[in-house]
């Protein structure tokens, strides 16, 4: 999948086959509609586009609203993206001036002189434009003029995966990734960038890898301990620094690839230690390199317990002993 970081970068198609949408998640629901998207690129000999946003459209037009939480950050949104064999990725920056085109400028001057739409793939209530008074009837009204077809996936068979992004926060935020999981199709992820901590678990005997996440946006799963998978970048050299493997341009490290590991997440406060602040960190079974200043990503598969306040360290270290066993009782499962 080729992405561009604006809308500018890219080069006309002679038959693009569009979506547009945050596509926060990647869920089972935008799963559908990505779905017909390449099917239908597949029918007609066209490629697949999706135009996206960032920041996301709330962030600018509700700047005052604080409470927004993404599933994704767009590293992890266009991993995603690509799974599913999209050709193109957009990132459009939105901006007041963007969000102020009329329907029939927003379909001229971004979906037909920018992109060459010749279809356009949309799930239902989708609007766009001016105070988001574009919707299906707009983009029908004008395609004959602009000399494209338009598609909506019906509300019915939207719903017949029976999804939502507000359900899967909900899990997410309640520690239920399993869930979660369920509803996209995916493990839900952090990634980020691997950090100095204070080594407190290495004297414990369970080294960790403490978590930098940048985007103060993305969603953090409640407190306590998960099974989790750990995707980390496979370098041929080992002492090579790289600013992010898995950031959506990926040109320069197109040909490295990511190892797996398993390994036992923490979220929280460290209650025992009266830590202040809330840690991301995660052991990772079987692994010793050096891995700081590195991104590594988390797939969280199971939750198993809340976080919890020990009397001293001998009681959290015993913890920490039972929490990996019900962690490998997960792998094996």
């Amino acid at each position: 999948m080729k992405i561009y970081n604006h809308i500018n970068e890219f080069k006309k198609l002679d038959n693009a086959v569009v979506t547009i949408g945050t596509f926060d998640g990647v869920h089972l629901g935008h799963q559908k509609i990505i779905g017909k998207l390449v099917e239908e690129a597949a029918k007609t000999n066209g490629e697949t586009v999706i135009l996206t946003f960032f920041p996301h459209p709330r962030m600018i037009l509700h700047p005052e609203d604080h409470q927004l939480k993404l599933i994704n950050n767009m590293i992890e949104k266009a991993a995603l993206l690509s799974s599913l064999g999209v050709n193109h990725l957009i990132i459009t920056p939105f901006t007041r001036d963007f969000s102020n085109l009329s329907p029939e400028n927003y379909i001229k001057d971004i979906l037909v002189d920018k992109i060459g739409t010749k279809t356009i793939i949309i799930g239902y209530d989708h609007r766009f434009g001016k105070d988001r008074s574009g919707s299906l009837k707009e983009l029908q009204h004008f395609s004959t003029t602009f000399n494209y077809k338009v598609e909506e996936i019906p509300e019915q068979d939207i719903n017949d995966v029976t999804v939502s992004s507000t359900k899967i926060r909900e899990a997410i935020l309640a520690g239920d990734v399993k869930t979660a999981h369920d509803f996209m199709g995916h493990p839900f992820s952090l990634t980020g960038k691997v950090i100095k901590g204070d080594q407190i678990g290495r004297t414990l005997g369970y080294p960790t890898a403490n978590l930098f996440i940048e985007e103060n946006y993305k969603l953090i799963p409640s407190d306590g301990i998960y099974a989790v998978e750990v995707k980390i970048q496979d370098l041929r050299n080992k002492n090579q620094v790289i600013d992010n493997p898995f950031q959506p341009n990926q040109s320069k490290i197109k040909n490295q690839k990511s190892k797996i590991y398993k390994g036992m997440a923490y979220i929280g406060h460290r209650p025992t230690i009266n830590g202040m602040s809330q840690n991301i960190e995660v052991n990772i079974f079987d692994f010793a390199d050096d891995i700081y200043h590195q991104h590594i990503q988390l797939d969280f598969l199971h939750f198993i317990r809340h976080d919890i306040k020990f009397e001293n360290l001998e009681q959290l270290t015993a913890q920490l002993a039972k929490d990996k066993i019900a962690v490998e009782k997960i792998f094996v499962s």
